[in-house]
């Protein structure tokens, strides 16, 4: 089995230990005469106790961050709603990490824990390795009430071209737009009137720009993900870069050009966008410092952004703008099964998997992170109900879900991935024409994904 060092992310399971017994030999009697002894029975294999059923879920956090703390509170009600099954949640940094944890132990020969939350686009990275343990059983007993709750976009890329079902939405994203609203306000424009097409969206942040960079009208972040944030153009123009066949992808495009040629002007033409590398991380820390009017980022940053926004009323959160309508990928991460489990630790996981995937708990995680509600019936709860008429930016993503589509996902899926974004990047810093770095990085895409062909 192959794996390519930014593939497969896990780390080892608990493992279930069992205990062979001792068999005691009785002394012999030193009075009447020795009877021939009785053979020995043969150990019996100890029963593993209640509570001995361990599960094991890896998740991409920084140990001792509020997530972190959020999660182990959900393990807690699991365990004491399920008497025989010990969960826990094991936090292993990022993504990335996790998978990293995974290739680790499966190539030292170990087994990775039963569940992990992985990036929805790590799906055929980890079917190419042959990772994942299959879901139909499970989902048969579910029933399709179960599977088809979960909002049809969120599915695209959790099911692999012939439509089998490998992963479980769960902190799943778009990107979105966040506005100030203040900011709208104080050059004439309508805080409830969001920017909806491109031709909009330079007008704004015409309008909002202050000179010697004091303030931006757009900031858009170019490291981190910018494949992701840049993917939404091509798709409003109806044009995916990536379709149903995990070989194939489209970056060199009328569609792509068109949509890097309008990004590319805003920094090196309008002025209205700073130039150079524009850091994702902080790019919300720009928008509540009053630097930036506008932004794109995951809907995932709500939460944070509201919690230290000064005024959270003010905090406006839009559909990305395309030319003439909208479109975005989705994000955010699926709950895998893997490989190596015995079936009873496997149907523990199961278990756990649809706890944390019930629309209550997709609820509370919607409202405690800011990720969208993975389940339409989500937004039945009361949690949501309130949750959206006291803050409608919760809201927005949930809307704006009928104009998603499948994030650039392929066979060497990261490879694939920094090949776009390095092109966007280049080509917005200056360092590249637009068109030169589309045709380059679907070259390099094309060699790559050439031996799947």
């Amino acid at each position: 089995m192959k794996f390519s060092t930014l593939s497969v992310k896990h780390m080892s399971a608990a493992l279930l230990a069992t205990v062979l017994a001792a068999c005691a030999q009785a002394p012999a009697p030193t009075a009447a005469p020795a009877k021939p002894a009785e053979p020995a029975k043969p150990a019996e294999a100890a029963k593993p106790a209640a509570g001995n059923v361990d599960v094991e879920l890896l998740f991409p956090v920084a140990v001792g961050g509020p997530i972190a703390k959020i999660m182990d509170g959900y393990m807690e009600r699991f365990n004491k709603a399920n008497p025989g099954i010990t969960a826990k949640a094991t936090f292993a940094g990022g993504y990335a990490d996790v998978l990293t944890k995974i290739q680790t132990t499966v190539q030292g020969g170990g087994k990775p824990a039963p569940i992990a939350v992985l990036l929805s686009t790590d799906l055929q990275t980890l079917l190419d390795a042959d990772l994942l343990e299959p879901l139909d059983g499970y989902l048969a007993k579910a029933g399709d009430a179960y599977v088809n709750d979960f909002f049809p976009a969120f599915m695209l890329n959790s099911k692999d071209k012939n439509g089998k079902v490998w992963g479980i939405p769960f902190q799943r994203s778009t990107p979105v737009m966040y506005y100030n609203k203040a900011q709208f306000k104080e050059v004439g424009l309508d805080p409830e009137k969001p920017p909806k097409n491109w031709a909009e969206l330079l007008d704004a942040a015409k309008k909002l720009t202050k000179p010697n960079g004091d303030r931006w009208g757009l900031q858009v972040p170019s490291d981190g993900f910018p494949y992701w944030l840049f993917q939404a153009g091509p798709i409003s123009l109806g044009k995916n870069v990536v379709g149903a066949e995990p070989n194939k992808v489209f970056f060199d495009t009328p569609e792509s050009l068109e949509a890097l040629n309008f990004f590319v002007g805003l920094s090196q033409k309008e002025k209205v966008h700073p130039t150079g590398v524009i850091p994702w991380a902080t790019t919300p820390d720009a928008f509540l410092a009053g630097k930036a009017s506008m932004i794109y980022h995951t809907t995932g940053s709500l939460t944070n952004i509201l919690s230290k926004s000064a005024n959270p009323a003010d905090v406006g959160v839009a559909f990305i703008p395309g030319k003439s309508g909208f479109g975005v990928p989705t994000g955010g991460g699926n709950i895998y099964m893997f490989k190596g489990a015995a079936q009873a630790q496997k149907d523990a996981a199961w278990k756990l998997v649809q706890f944390l995937s019930s629309p209550e708990l997709a609820a509370e995680w919607s409202r405690d992170t800011g990720y969208v509600a993975s389940r339409k019936a989500a937004y039945d709860t009361e949690i949501m109900k309130k949750l959206v008429a006291e803050k409608p930016q919760y809201g927005i993503a949930r809307d704006q879900l009928q104009y998603a589509q499948k994030e650039l996902t392929s066979h060497q899926g990261a490879q694939i991935q920094q090949i776009y974004g390095n092109a966007i990047q280049a080509a917005v810093e200056g360092k590249k024409d637009p068109k030169v770095a589309l045709t380059d990085a679907q070259a390099a895409a094309d060699k790559v994904l050439s031996q799947f062909k």
